[in-house]
């Protein structure tokens, strides 16, 4: 879980941001989840790991920022994909619990992405962009 939520995001970042530094520009958006926020049975790992990422996410920001290289996180709430495929109803009613009462599609966490890497987002620095429906909020 590790490996892949913390060590592959800091190695990709440490062989990426540099390049984008001494460009003067880039920008790097990590993806997290809304168990970074709160814990919840069984998630101890991966809502952990996705905690360190964010932290890391906000680091990054303070260190390459000033060159130029924007970092910032989408955190997605109950998302329907192929991987929560299984979780069925149990993914309805995590939704149900947030003001927009139903889960993301993929295509609502790439617009967020999107949006952290185009220019509209230029003052946009270290941020953790909840794109949860509201479950986090209320």
């Amino acid at each position: 879980m590790y490996n892949l939520n913390v060590k592959a995001p800091f190695f990709l970042v440490a062989a990426l941001a540099p390049e984008m530094a001494e460009r003067g520009h880039g920008a790097i958006v990590n993806v997290s989840t809304i168990v970074a926020k709160f814990g919840a049975p069984g998630m101890a790992l991966y809502g952990s790991s996705k905690a360190a990422l964010e932290l890391l996410t906000k680091a990054w920001a303070a260190e390459y920022g000033p060159r130029g290289v924007r970092v910032n996180a989408v955190r997605p709430g109950p998302t329907r994909t192929e991987g929560t495929a299984g979780m069925g109803e149990k993914l309805d009613a995590l939704a149900a619990a947030a003001p927009a009462r139903r889960p993301g599609s993929p295509q609502e966490i790439a617009d967020a992405i999107v949006f952290l890497v185009r220019q509209q987002s230029s003052f946009v620095h270290g941020a953790v962009l909840p794109v949860d429906g509201g479950r986090v909020a209320v």
